[in-house]
């Protein structure tokens, strides 16, 4: 989004570790001004002390403060005018402006071929029939009525987040490196799609970016004076996953410019080989590399494995990405770190800003993990993230329990806005009641997000500028 907003700047001490009552210690270095670049420029400041308790829901669906109000746009199962059932597993999302003041959502299915509501697309949107996952398209009025649902795109697989393009398009990624042949896919998978949220003509004959890589992809940002597409890469399995960057061979954009090829690199930071040893906030490492790629298709090896000929940087479950308008720089989140699983160092949550102009990197926050011994947290594991227009965070929590929408204060308190009552995580699913593709209408006006599974896509309104 091209409007940058007017939210004042946290200080190291405004923002500091006030969220014991969250489970949840937060370090950050200097200002996160820049943090709020990518979202509409309304309100000044996060709200003083949240928006109030949670008004338990009649309903049982989803509790939210005093004056704010849920609809539900759609549902998992639902039949849809084509005669077909709304897919499974809702989770990354984005939010376009439409020109009657409404909005278009595009939403991924995180679907296995183990769904329980695969994608279904006509053929001429379907690019592997073996493949359950892939995009829905909503059109919602400003009155947030939806007044349509379709399948945008078809026979992808694991489509978890992805992030949207400056000229209006929404890249959406598979998290996944199966191969065909492999859980019976017709093609190879790892790619990003691209789908318009305008024009569903424009999505037939899915083409996959190729040259953009084949891994698990989680997240795109798109630096729009460049061209250059950051991508991040959701690796759970050795070896760490990366930050990679595209450069377009068609810099200006546009759609379909990104069929054009372009060369994928990776990140190396000089001595610096695995992110989670940065365990407070503030450090910046100069003289960040780019070092290409020697196969995107991950012929034989993932690309994370490959031979650069140098140490390339990594980070365990490198996930959010987005661009800060304000300061020209990209922002990443390496979601957690356990020792037991890899990395170096434990730490439960990370948001690093890339500085093209200088070339460095920095730890901008930092969630740290409770002491040895504390009580287990109220909350854990926030996962999809977005910046408010009314300044502050709000997380999706994925974790076990009780899953809420966390939001931040101007001073740095956490405090719960929304919790999902339709069910609670357990530890044989404990991403059963995950929250996930949280964003902001255009305007502001409304919040856009999902449950994960069973699917719901909820908007929310209410008084976002009440001060407490």
């Amino acid at each position: 989004m091209s409007v940058e907003p007017q939210s004042n700047p946290l200080s190291r001490r405004q923002f500091v570790a006030r969220a014991a009552a969250a489970g949840v210690a937060v370090s950050v270095a200097g200002s996160v001004e820049a943090l709020f670049a990518s979202q509409p420029a309304l309100g000044t400041s996060g709200p003083k002390i949240g928006y109030g308790p949670l008004i338990p829901d009649p309903d049982g669906m989803l509790d939210l403060p005093r004056g704010f109000k849920y609809k539900i746009l759609s549902r998992e199962g639902t039949v849809r005018s084509d005669g077909l059932q709304v897919p499974s597993r809702f989770d990354g999302m984005g939010a376009f402006a439409d020109r009657d003041g409404g909005s278009r959502l595009v939403r991924n299915h995180e679907c296995s071929p183990t769904a329980t509501i695969p994608v279904k697309a006509p053929a001429d949107r379907t690019y592997d029939p073996a493949a359950a996952g892939g995009t829905s398209t909503l059109v919602v009025d400003r009155h947030n009525h939806t007044t349509s649902e379709f399948v945008s795109l078809g026979g992808s697989a694991i489509n978890c987040s992805g992030g949207p393009s400056p000229w209006r398009t929404w890249l959406t990624c598979e998290e996944t490196e199966l191969k065909a042949g492999q859980s019976g896919y017709t093609k190879d998978h790892g790619f990003i799609f691209e789908v318009d949220p305008y024009d569903n003509r424009r999505n037939v004959d899915p083409t996959p970016l190729t040259a953009m890589g084949r891994f698990q992809h989680e997240a795109v940002a798109i630096d729009p004076h460049t061209g250059i597409v950051y991508e991040t890469e959701d690796a759970f399995v050795a070896p760490l996953g990366s930050f990679y960057r595209f450069l377009p061979n068609r810099p200006r954009g546009g759609w379909g410019s990104l069929r054009a090829g372009g060369e994928l690199q990776a990140i190396r930071v000089p001595g610096l080989p695995d992110l989670s040893v940065v365990q407070e906030a503030g450090p910046t490492f100069g003289g960040v590399e780019w070092v290409k790629v020697p196969d995107p298709l991950a012929t034989t090896e993932s690309v994370r494995a490959q031979d650069y000929g140098k140490q390339i940087t990594g980070g365990y479950k490198i996930e959010g990405a987005w661009w800060g308008a304000r300061d020209r720089c990209a922002y990443f989140v390496s979601s957690f770190a356990r020792t037991e699983l890899g990395p170096a160092q434990d730490h439960d949550g990370q948001v690093w800003k890339y500085d093209p102009r200088q070339a460095t990197l920095r730890l901008e926050v930092i969630f740290t993990r409770p002491a040895p011994g504390s009580d287990n947290p109220e909350y854990d594991a926030p996962d999809n993230i977005t910046m408010s227009p009314y300044g502050g965070l709000m997380m999706c929590e994925d974790g076990l329990g009780d899953q809420h929408m966390l939001g931040t204060t101007e001073d740095g308190q956490v405090f719960k806005f929304a919790k999902n009552r339709v069910n609670n995580g357990t530890p044989e699913a404990p991403e059963y009641g995950e929250l996930a593709g949280v964003g902001f209408s255009a305007d502001g006006r409304t919040m856009f997000f999902n449950i994960y599974n069973p699917g719901i896509t909820y908007a929310i309104t209410g008084p976002w500028r009440r001060r407490r």
